[in-house]
């Protein structure tokens, strides 16, 4: 954002200044700390936080400390969930900054977990325990225990795609001790929640451990939209304590809703309509739905995973995992399409489109991944290697319906829509159907060179055969094919095959043994198809099988400290992101396009989590970020921002242990100005406003195996929006003010 913005909007002055004088609130009080250590006697609480700084990665793939990793990682640990009271994936992301969330389009409206990373799609990238997961779904953290954010070109670590970095789950897994935890909550939203996670030990070796899961309820700040997920999750675990542990794990998500299309920007600051010239509309009440009471979601979610891990006399580790898994997304939901202000003196008039969107689709993985972990030395030198190799299935299938433009759906009254409009033909299955795999095999190594107690040197490769295959089914109309009957089924293959190589090289210097200054270079490729399986013989498609992938290159400077008796982390990072070979439009006249499109992101980013005190705790970051469009697809997109990439984000959750029955926190989350680098056009505004939204908690242990605790989110009440469609004409507003009453329980 440009400083005579700043200077424009007070607002926006104020918002920023807040934010940062949170952030950097933990970090004075640190340097105070640290100095009157040696001094002052500091008296703790009987009982400490539970420690929130995870010291290493759970993927295999990172083999040293976080704090001699030279990348940004950042993990958010099941402790900060917990007291955030954070139910899913998007909920977890909110604790590290420079990452949108989007609204998605044609059918994905309500796909839930849709975002940007660094200036770059990231959804595509999601992984469970260091395996590709697929599928437009909401993800839930009943059975998660951290979640890992790796920033960064990762083409090494995980293959195709990745720009900007990946989201890895970290799953609970069966272990050698008896527990029962669990939680039952209610919110002001009328929603319910109920967890439960229970470990037993069979014998010396063995445990089994069981989550369950049930929501129900409404969304805060929604009408009509309900969320309704049953989930379970069963760990079975042999050998634990061993050199040889074998672990079979199963889950089974279930979600029934009615899905949210998001609501008329109409009104909103900066809100244009050719109708209306310079005349100002009024807001359209942010709870109002605009589909219809027959819009459904249903989703199910089935993966199972089996995983061997050997540890050899010499140290050296085997570890072999194979997963199978599967979605599925049946939904159909009428959401707003274009504004018609017929009467421009009579705003009760005015009406828009509801747009019939369809997804049926389903989604399955087979994958076997080994990794072989060694130690050894030449000469003085002391390596740390990985190698590894990959198979992987994926296939994404959907299956067209008809009336998606929503001619059978009545148009919605813009200020008093009607959910009880009945559409005249509900969507049915035409036949046509969209069906794409990819088919990899990989190779990869990672090794990290212990040159002497203060200097590292790191470095990893991926090499992946890739075999992408489409086959569509169209269904003939009088427009498409003139020469068939209508209705006819036209069959279209199209197949591409190549090879990818993503690599990585770190140095890294440890002026003290807690603390690492490094520099990083990184490589990623995309081929078409790599994100949805399907190709595209269009000129003007990403996904045509004739394009070169891709290729993205990341240089990262960093350092990273660890404080207070390593119970603190502090890290820093600047880097620069490159993406090339993007298509960009070569001649406007016969419209058409080569791949010399680039792009560019630089950035600054900072984190801090841990403890401060044995009763204090912190987690933050913040994201400076400047992205540029250095050859777009067009001549006037070329030199724009890239989308949904804000300049400055921040993040902050800190809570303090009064005693041993009271705890207290809070936190905020900043979120800078952005907009769509598209040019403005009518019935839009032009893109998202500044905000922070506030959040409090406080918790009371009623006794050794009760605690009561209080969320409450958006303190506020600040009006924000959460999400924003390609078209800017729809978003989704953020939740006002709700609280959230959940008891919680371990045995």
């Amino acid at each position: 954002m440009a400083h005579s913005a700043y200077i424009k909007s007070g607002k926006t002055l104020g918002r920023q200044a807040a934010a940062i004088a949170l952030l950097t609130m933990p970090a004075l009080v640190l340097a105070q700390t640290e100095a009157t250590l040696p001094t002052t006697k500091v008296t703790a609480p009987e009982q400490t936080t539970p420690a929130i700084k995870k010291t290493k990665s759970a993927s295999v793939k990172l083999t040293q400390p976080l704090v001699d990793t030279p990348q940004t990682v950042t993990v958010i640990s099941k402790e900060v969930l917990q007291q955030q009271g954070a139910v899913s994936l998007m909920d977890a992301l909110r604790n590290t900054p420079g990452i949108t969330m989007q609204l998605g389009e044609g059918g994905n409206t309500s796909a839930g977990d849709t975002f940007y990373m660094r200036g770059f799609s990231a959804q595509a990238s999601t992984f469970v325990d260091g395996v590709r997961d697929l599928g437009a779904v909401s993800r839930d953290a009943f059975n998660l225990e951290q979640v890992e954010v790796v920033k960064g070109a990762a083409g090494a670590d995980i293959g195709r795609g990745a720009a900007s970095g990946y989201v890895n789950l970290i799953s609970k897994t069966a272990n050698l001790e008896d527990s029962i935890a669990g939680s039952v909550g209610a919110s002001t939203a009328d929603s319910q929640r109920f967890t439960l996670d229970a470990n037993k030990v069979i014998d010396d070796t063995t445990a089994v451990r069981v989550n369950l899961l049930r929501q129900q309820g409404g969304v805060a700040g929604r009408n009509k939209v309900e969320k309704e997920t049953d989930g379970i999750a069963v760990s079975v675990a042999t050998g634990l304590g061993t050199n040889t542990v074998f672990s079979l794990n199963a889950q089974h998500v279930k979600q029934d809703n009615t899905p949210d299309g998001g609501t008329s920007t109409l009104g909103l600051p900066g809100y244009y309509h050719s109708s209306l010239g310079n005349r100002a509309a009024a807001e359209v009440n942010s709870e109002n739905y605009y589909g219809l009471d027959s819009d459904y979601e249903h989703v199910t979610s089935d993966m199972i995973t089996g995983k061997l891990e050997h540890t050899f006399a010499s140290g050296n580790k085997l570890t072999n995992i194979t997963r199978f898994g599967r979605s599925k997304v049946d939904r159909i939901l009428h959401s707003l399409g274009g504004h018609t202000l017929s009467n421009i003196n009579n705003p009760a008039t005015w009406t828009a489109s509801r747009i019939a969107q369809s997804n049926l689709q389903d989604n399955t993985i087979l994958a076997n991944q080994t990794n072989l972990n060694s130690r050894f030395k030449t000469g003085s030198i002391e390596h740390e290697l990985l190698t590894g190799i990959e198979m992987l299935h994926e296939a994404q299938n959907s299956y067209g319906r008809s009336n998606a433009n929503g001619v059978a759906a009545p148009a919605a009254n813009l200020y008093n829509p009607n959910s009880a409009d009945k559409a005249s033909v509900l969507p049915t299955l035409t036949g046509a159907s969209n069906k794409g795999s990819t088919d990899t095999l990989a190779l990869y190594a990672f090794d990290t060179l212990k040159l002497n107690e203060q200097w590292q040197l790191s470095g990893g490769l991926r090499f992946e055969h890739y075999n992408t295959e489409t086959n569509n089914v169209a269904i003939s109309t009088a427009s498409s094919n003139p020469t068939l009957p209508v209705g006819t089924k036209v069959p279209t293959s199209l197949k591409k095959s190549g090879n990818l190589l993503g690599g990585k090289l770190g140095m890294l210097f440890k002026p003290a043994t807690n603390g690492s200054i490094y520099l990083s270079y990184a490589t990623s490729q995309k081929p078409a198809g790599g994100d949805n399986f399907q190709l595209d013989t269009s000129n003007t498609s990403t996904n045509n099988p004739a394009l070169d992938p891709q290729e993205t290159q990341n240089i990262e400077l960093g350092t990273k400290w660890d404080l207070l008796d390593n119970k603190l982390g502090l890290t820093a990072a600047i880097y620069q992101t490159t993406n090339k070979n993007e298509l960009a439009k070569l001649d406007t006249a016969t419209n058409t396009f080569a791949q010399y499109g680039k792009r560019q992101i630089q950035g600054v980013e900072l984190g801090l989590v841990g403890q401060i005190t044995p009763a204090w705790q912190v987690s933050a970051g913040v994201a400076h970020m400047e992205t540029e469009v250095k050859q777009g697809a067009t001549a006037a997109s070329t030199g724009l921002p890239s989308d949904w990439s804000p300049e400055l984000s921040a993040t902050l959750w800190t809570s303090y242990k009064v005693n041993n029955a009271i705890t207290i926190g809070g936190g905020a989350r900043y979120m800078g100005k952005h907009k769509n680098a598209k040019s403005r056009p009518s019935d839009a505004i032009p893109g998202i406003e500044d905000y922070v939204v506030v959040d409090a908690m406080a918790s009371y242990k009623l006794n050794k195996n009760v605690d009561l605790q209080l969320n409450v989110y958006n303190l506020l009440d600040e009006k924000y929006i959460a999400s924003l469609n390609n078209n800017r004409t729809r978003y989704t507003p953020g939740a006002p003010r709700t609280a959230n009453l959940t008891a919680n329980f371990t045995f």
